[in-house]
């Protein structure tokens, strides 16, 4: 989702030392020759490969693009991409990538998810999204990140279900405001039980921002990336080399669009949308290619 005030992780430095930390975290003990995790360990769940990629069907290659998920509307003329919120249906003819909120709670319905499973500080306090006021999921443990992902995949059978082509499980930066209580590792351990179920219903799935952790990709199954301002944070080039330019780009400002278009407007899938996402005729409703 767009992030409002709040300072993004990226760029090479950052990239660089994040993934040495995630390497070091999701292989180091493997690599040591260490005894096998108990199963209430934070690892125990990344042991073994995501399922393959092979059947799904990615999204098309520098192709018209919109980005719907604050509300469904008939796709602008020459749009073959559009991404819309589960709750939504396809556009027919389209290629159409389905949002799901999957490491946070929507605003209100943190009260209908187990109370264990949100994340808490020493208080005993939920920890929010500030931002979008949303209780982040506690994924720090692969007991935990297995309940939450069977939820959060009945949702991804939803969008199965209804035609869908492809997921976009958003907030897999949560950790980033966690108050360090969450990791790089516990959110790259959860998305590869997401990208497992939904290869199995045949959908690809796509990273949702989070440049630090591309390099991950393949390891955690993830088929394309849908980055926001990847063109106003300059980090338009990395998701295009970690994903073969299977890019799709939401910028929020002129600025960024213009920056986004002049370097990579010839190979990745980019739109300028209002950053609430919303529909034609609402105050504010921008959208520009």
């Amino acid at each position: 989702m767009p992030v409002k005030g709040v300072p993004r992780v990226g760029g090479p430095g950052a990239t660089t030392v994040v993934l040495a930390a995630v390497c070091a975290a999701l292989w180091g003990l493997a690599a040591c020759g260490s005894p096998p995790q108990a199963d209430n360990d934070t690892r125990s769940d990344s042991t073994s490969s995501p399922t393959g990629s092979a059947e799904v069907e990615l999204p098309p290659l520098h192709a018209g693009f919109d980005y719907q998920i604050g509300g469904a509307y008939r796709p602008p003329a020459g749009v073959r991409i559009v991404s819309r919120d589960r709750t939504a249906a396809p556009a027919p003819g389209l290629y159409n990538i389905c949002y799901v909120n999957a490491f946070q709670a929507q605003p209100g319905d943190e009260k209908s998810w187990p109370a264990d499973l949100l994340l808490r500080d020493s208080d005993g306090e939920v920890v929010i999204d500030e931002d979008w006021d949303e209780a982040l999921l506690d994924i720090g443990t692969a007991a935990k990140r297995k309940r939450i992902a069977a939820r959060v995949n009945e949702w991804i059978d939803g969008c199965a279900d209804k035609g869908f082509d492809a997921v976009e499980p958003d907030n897999y930066d949560s950790y980033t405001r966690s108050d360090d209580l969450l990791t790089a590792a516990d959110a790259t351990d959860f998305i590869t039980l997401l990208s497992r179920h939904a290869h199995a219903r045949g959908l690809a799935i796509g990273q949702k921002n989070t440049v630090e952790l591309a390099g991950l990709r393949k390891k955690a199954g993830l088929d394309f990336a849908v980055a926001e301002e990847c063109g106003e944070f300059d980090e338009c080039g990395e998701y295009a080399e970690a994903f073969d330019d299977r890019v799709v780009d939401i910028e929020y400002t002129d600025s960024g669009l213009r920056k986004a278009l002049a370097k990579f407007g010839g190979r990745l899938s980019i739109v300028r949308r209002d950053v609430d996402v919303s529909t034609p005729g609402s105050d504010g409703y921008i959208r520009r290619s």
